[in-house]
């Protein structure tokens, strides 16, 4: 393994756990408030040269993380330690560097990665919850449990996800992988439903989630899924969930 990129400065991966409420989503965007742009400004105010960050996933405005990783090139002498307690306290509580290491020159937050996993919280009680309101979504309506997790095993494999993915320019492929897909209740009316897959196209886990909560409060079947996924149309699938109450959890990397 060698710590250097082809261009011989060091590679470091940062693993980063942020609040997205107040942020236009990851991306670096011009004359916006996102959690790249405040990031590549921080690193470079530290390391006092260009960075080209790269990131596992560029979540949406208003999701979350607690495992995103990213990935850049630095001038050599770099302390990875000094620059993981600058970030966080220049950054911290919002956006928080969890861990900071040199990698080998070939690794790419991106491309090198072989999954990432999302977790989606519902409340599922008559009342909000307002220290979960940042971070879950509110459904005053009872959820049949058993449907949902009936509802969710069918998106496991590799299917075209058309249906429940953004519409995007002819030609982009909407073909993923997913490894797995469940729900579990961990008490006091919360719910988790978490998915790991490959990749996911825009939008593709909150409309999943949509789809699910309708299922949930008997507005479609769990036997629609298949029928829904068949039909490769963005109209046939449900509600988009809002995105306050996604999270990127982990991105796994082979060994």
């Amino acid at each position: 393994m060698s710590l250097f990129s082809a261009e011989g400065r060091p590679k470091l991966r940062l693993v980063l756990a942020y609040d997205g409420t107040d942020f236009r989503g990851f991306a670096e965007q011009p004359d916006v408030r996102t959690v790249g742009g405040v990031l590549v400004r921080a690193i470079e105010k530290v390391l006092r040269h260009p960075v080209d960050l790269v990131c596992a996933g560029r979540t949406d405005a208003g999701v979350h993380a607690r495992g995103q990783v990213v990935s850049f090139e630095s001038d050599p002498g770099v302390d990875p330690w000094k620059l993981r307690d600058s970030l966080n306290g220049m950054l911290g509580p919002e956006v928080v560097v969890r861990s900071c290491e040199l990698v080998d020159g070939s690794f790419d937050a991106r491309r090198s990665a072989a999954w990432r996993s999302y977790r989606y919280t519902v409340v599922q009680r008559l009342e909000p919850d307002p220290f979960l309101a940042r971070y879950a979504w509110w459904v005053s309506e009872p959820l049949d449990l058993p449907a949902l997790r009936l509802g969710a095993d069918p998106f496991v494999g590799d299917h075209d996800f058309a249906s429940f993915c953004r519409k995007r320019p002819e030609g982009n492929q909407t073909r993923r992988t997913v490894l797995t897909s469940e729900w579990t209740d961990a008490g006091e009316g919360i719910l988790h439903y978490d998915i790991r897959g490959q990749a996911f196209c825009h939008q593709m886990v909150r409309s999943i989630v949509g789809t699910l909560v309708d299922i949930g409060r008997g507005e479609l079947r769990p036997g629609d899924v298949m029928s829904i996924l068949r039909a490769r149309d963005r109209s046939a699938s449900g509600q988009v969930a809002p995105s306050h109450g996604l999270c990127l959890t982990e991105v796994g990397y082979p060994s």
